[in-house]
């Protein structure tokens, strides 16, 4: 997988997805994106958006407990760093999609490449 938030600007479109007011800190939101289910957090005020597959065995992942700004996948444990997409923790050894994040005029876009 790719982290994409470190893909020039000019080549990533934003796609507005809802108004900061629908995601307080600590929430999360599900969408998708043509055929990508992503997820985005608030975490601590600050918003991150990730796949929502976990790599190991393509089962969902935003369902996940958030310890500090990683997830943890509900069915085996696997870890992953919701800024990043990085695994952090087997039994997944294959990083996660992870998206840039933008807040302009009170609402949340997220960056496709």
């Amino acid at each position: 997988m790719f982290n994409y938030t470190q893909i020039e600007e000019s080549k990533i479109e934003y796609v507005e997805i809802a108004p900061v007011s629908e995601l307080p800190t600590g929430e999360r939101l599900f969408v998708e994106l043509g055929d990508k289910p992503i997820v985005v957090f608030n975490i601590a005020g600050q918003f991150f958006a990730i796949g929502d597959v976990c790599t190991h065995d393509d089962g969902p992942l935003g369902d996940g407990t958030i310890e500090g700004f990683n997830i943890v996948c509900p069915r085996h444990g696997a870890e992953f760093d919701v800024r990043t997409g990085q695994v952090m923790q087997m039994p997944a050894v294959v990083d996660i999609p992870a998206y840039p994040v933008k807040v302009m005029d009170g609402k949340i876009y997220i960056g496709i490449p």
